[in-house]
């Protein structure tokens, strides 16, 4: 594959944003207001956000997700299954588990059960946070590297009002080497695909209501 090709896919596809630095935070009691972390079967994610929640970048932690479409039911942890290795019913369930052996307090942990695939992680988030009265000013969206553009697109699209610091998790899957081996390539060039399919029907409530000018 051409190189240039590589790279403008590698820096469309992998998001990665600069946290704010300790010597800041005297402006701001913390960072941010709450850490996302969209389904999935790996701990790698949840083990980041337990960090950034004991570092101090935010008081909460939505975990989502139910189990996929496709599985109707969760498979089990990926990675770890050797420390993870409980029967869960959900993803959501499952990310609890490991932020609570991370050390997360459990009234830090805010928890959204029924999300099956990535615009249901930000909607239904959304309506987690609604229902409690919190509307972040700033969050942090701790996904999968190659998952990171797309995860982006649906929070934003439901938060358009909070700034979001996407901080990415790379599993087996990273910038260096998605082009190398065909479960890479399928990763990340099924991302191209899907952001090219499913953005316009998630766009086009805002289109409407604010015109060409939104962006």
């Amino acid at each position: 594959m051409e190189k240039r090709i590589i790279e403008d896919i590698t820096n469309f596809i992998f998001l990665e944003d600069r946290l704010p630095d300790r010597h800041d935070w005297e402006t701001s009691a913390q960072p941010a207001d709450v850490i996302f972390i969209p389904g999935g079967s790996y701990p790698e994610l949840p083990e980041r956000a337990a960090g950034l929640w004991k570092e101090g970048y935010a008081p909460y932690i939505v975990p989502s997700g139910r189990y996929s479409v496709t599985t109707e039911r969760f498979l089990g942890a990926k990675s770890k299954a050797e420390v993870y290795w409980k029967e869960y019913e959900t993803e959501c369930a499952f990310y609890t588990d490991v932020l609570l052996k991370s050390g997360v307090d459990p009234d830090s942990i805010l928890p959204e059960p029924k999300a099956q695939f990535t615009a249901e992680n930000a909607r239904f988030s959304r309506k987690v946070l609604d229902a409690r009265g919190i509307y972040p000013k700033r969050a942090i969206l701790c996904c999968k590297g190659y998952h990171s553009r797309r995860c982006l697109m649906y929070y934003q699209v439901n938060f358009p009002e909070t700034e979001l610091l996407v901080v990415p998790v790379y599993v087996n899957v990273t910038r260096e080497n998605w082009y190398k081996t065909a479960a890479g390539r399928e990763k990340v060039l099924g991302e191209l695909k899907r952001l090219g399919t499913q953005f316009t029907p998630e766009l086009t409530p805002e289109w409407h209501q604010f015109g060409e000018g939104f962006a």
